[in-house]
């Protein structure tokens, strides 16, 4: 079973980036164990064939070339950050201020359990989801489905057909944002709305002092060092740019919400505890996955230099008395409708 389907009933204070989260530094020995299971659909042995490389699967689209695996450990990964997220945000799958659209599509959808967690909870709205690699579950909502796509290439969609674009995780994976929002924009119906939500690949604390050579901000350097190598940014969520590239698209009535994500239990806040520790048990499903191709293939490093990386990395953050943090950036817009004067 993946983890269970969340829906959205109340919401929690919203945290910015300035304002520490309250710590609770006392040994919890009892958390909630969580277990996980995929399923794929059935699409042709050509997508399916996947790249192997250091015991692990990726995608085989040879357009694209995504750096992170898509195996079934990475995945679980994938979908404990989708609760851990849900927790963060209040218990919300979004922010923006969407009612009752019809057509929602889901930009870089992995295992899809966003799309079906807003497929369940809006009945009423037909949700596509997209992605290089087919490792949805096979039985979803009637509401939902899900199409093998590169968001990178033209968009076949009509013009002006959806009523909600979400695009999560994107990072060290697009080369040209305005392009991609733009895309977006055309393909939105006047009136309707764009979210996106990226985290910094940078632990964080407002507890402790980590110098430049800490594992946190050795293991950051090294993302955008290779994010730069490639030509897609690991760090789009610093500063103003996912704002500042919705404006350059056409959006209007942009909000931008900065959020700190907790790393580990010590949260005082149950709901950001829970989110802290699914974020942790995400982390050490993901982070050798992470960084095996962009470390070794693009950087050079020795495998043994990234297995001391991994090494340092994991003991410091299991290390509650950090009490570190990811900057998590969520901005939303809305296309303008055709006589509408724009001042935004």
């Amino acid at each position: 079973m993946r983890p269970p389907v969340v829906h959205s009933e109340s919401a929690s204070p919203e945290t910015e980036p300035n304002e520490p989260i309250l710590a609770d530094l006392i040994d919890d020995e009892d958390g909630e164990s969580i277990s996980g299971d995929m399923s794929t659909v059935s699409i042709t042995s050509s997508i399916l064939a996947y790249r192997r490389r250091y015991g692990r699967t990726y995608e085989n689209i040879q357009s694209t070339e995504y750096w992170a695996p898509n195996d079934a450990q990475q995945n679980y990964g994938l979908d404990l950050t989708h609760v851990g997220l849900f927790f963060t945000l209040g218990e919300k799958l979004f922010l923006a201020p969407v009612e009752e659209p019809k057509r929602v599509l889901d930009i870089g959808t992995g295992t899809g359990i966003w799309a079906i967690d807003f497929g369940d909870e809006h009945p009423e709205a037909e949700v596509t989801g997209t992605d290089l690699s087919p490792i949805q579950p096979a039985v979803v909502p009637p509401n939902v489905k899900f199409v093998i796509d590169d968001c990178l290439l033209d968009w076949t969609w009509p013009e002006d057909h959806f009523d909600f674009i979400h695009i999560r995780a994107m990072y060290g994976s697009v080369p040209d944002w305005v392009d991609l929002y733009s895309k977006a924009y055309t393909h939105l119906a006047p009136g309707g709305w764009i979210q996106d939500l990226e985290m910094d690949v940078k632990l964080q604390s407002d507890h402790v002092k980590l110098p430049p050579d800490h594992v946190f901000n050795v293991w950051a350097d090294a993302f955008y060092r290779a994010g730069q190598k490639m030509g897609r940014s690991f760090d789009i969520c610093k500063g103003h740019t996912m704002r500042d590239n919705l404006k350059a698209a056409g959006f209007v009535d942009i909000v931008e919400k900065k959020i700190k994500a907790p790393m580990h239990l010590w949260p005082s806040d149950q709901k950001l505890k829970r989110a802290g520790e699914l974020f942790l048990e995400a982390l050490e499903q993901s982070v050798e996955g992470y960084a095996n191709l962009l470390l070794m293939d693009l950087l050079g490093w020795y495998r043994e230099e990234v297995e001391v990386l991994l090494g340092l990395f994991r003991k410091e953050m299991r290390d509650k008395s950090k009490c570190a943090w990811v900057e998590t950036t969520v901005v939303y817009g809305r296309k303008p409708f055709g006589n509408e004067t724009t001042t935004n």
